[in-house]
């Protein structure tokens, strides 16, 4: 199994680094005070965002008391410190500096052009909106790309790990200027941010989003990739106005045969093999998906979909085969019981097996 996050920042050397940068920043910075209060005896058993705010906490304890001249500090030392750590110096300001917002919010700026500031954003944007995407505005137009990025990425109703912004969710209207400045921006990482704002706010307002998509599409290469991507989970969902943007046939045409799994029963840890056919009369654009139907700990079935292909077929049929891994992750565990294999054929479920886990 891969390692995870928490296991390879926050360590001890990272950690040890991290000090040395304050440091020079700060020759009075009590490195050694420092390092003992984060590696206390509840540190080991963190996640990796609770680490980071306890180590946070530990800063303010060994910095100066004065939060302006805690900041020039963690200014100075910013463009040397990596990795995650790095989000300790914005996530100060998130937890210290809500009673200085124009400095904050400066500061922030500073930070992002290092790491990112897009978590540390959010409390501001909860509590005052209108004021901090005026900001945002502004940065949109930054020439460098991490602060642009950051007009996108920072004010996503749903971010992962961060807070959400319900305000945004329930009216995502103030982040679309935003978004349309930032669709053809130059860096591929702030367009990514951009499809992946429009996939948050599919999810509380579809049409919304589509009717960006639809507006966008076939305009330049650059805004086709926003669009797909900015459209992952409503293709996944099936959604026909979706699906209709990029081609996709009418499934109704499609005539899924022979679905077929290898194994009735399999054991936590093994893989499923399925196959089946199709069968098209005409050159069509087909999106082929196939959706597993997890046991959940308390015996409810939970949907995943996971993509096989998307892409012209000729006429006539076509036999698919695919594997699907049992075995426990850091992101999924596995329960005994009833497992279901379905097929998507263009966003409409077209077949569904059954199989047996066991411990």
């Amino acid at each position: 199994m891969a390692e995870q996050f928490k296991d390879i920042f926050f360590t001890p050397s990272t950690v040890a680094k991290f000090a040395e940068a304050v440091k020079k920043a700060f020759p009075g910075f009590e490195k050694t005070k420092f390092i003992n209060m984060v590696f206390d005896e509840e540190f080991a058993t963190k996640e990796l965002l609770a680490k980071m705010h306890h180590t946070t906490f530990c800063l303010f304890e060994t910095l100066p008391k004065s939060y302006p001249k805690a900041l020039e500090v963690l200014k100075k030392a910013a463009p040397y410190v990596k990795g995650f750590e790095a989000l300790t110096l914005p996530d100060y300001v998130a937890i210290y500096g809500m009673k200085d917002w124009k400095l904050s919010l400066s500061a922030l700026f500073h930070f992002t052009q290092y790491s990112t500031s897009e978590l540390a954003i959010r409390p501001f944007l909860d509590k005052d909106p209108e004021t901090v995407m005026e900001y945002m505005k502004t940065w949109a137009e930054h020439e460098n790309p991490m602060v642009r990025r950051l007009a996108s990425e920072g004010c996503r109703p749903r971010l992962p790990w961060a807070m959400a912004l319900p305000k945004f969710k329930k009216d995502p209207s103030p982040i679309l200027p935003i978004l349309e400045k930032l669709k053809d921006d130059p860096s591929e990482d702030v367009r990514r941010s951009v499809a992946n704002n429009l996939n948050d706010i599919s999810k509380d307002h579809p049409d919304t989003a589509l009717d960006i998509c639809e507006r966008w599409h076939g305009k330049s290469d650059k805004t086709d990739k926003i669009v797909k991507h900015a459209c992952r989970t409503l293709l996944k969902a099936g959604n026909r106005r979706a699906l209709s943007i990029f081609g996709y046939s009418d499934p109704a045409k499609i005539d899924v045969k022979n679905l077929r799994l290898e194994k009735n029963e399999l054991k936590i840890g093994d893989v499923q093999s399925f196959s089946f056919s199709f069968h098209i009369k005409e050159k069509s654009k087909v999106r082929l998906e196939y959706a597993a139907y997890y046991v959940k700990s308390k015996g409810q079935l939970s949907k995943k979909v996971f993509k096989i292909t998307e892409r012209d077929y000729k006429p006539g049929t076509h036999t698919i085969k695919r594997k699907h891994s049992f075995e426990n992750m850091s992101t999924r565990k596995h329960f005994p019981g009833v497992h279901y294999i379905s097929l998507i054929m263009n966003g409409e479920e077209k077949g569904k097996m059954s199989f047996e886990l066991i411990d």
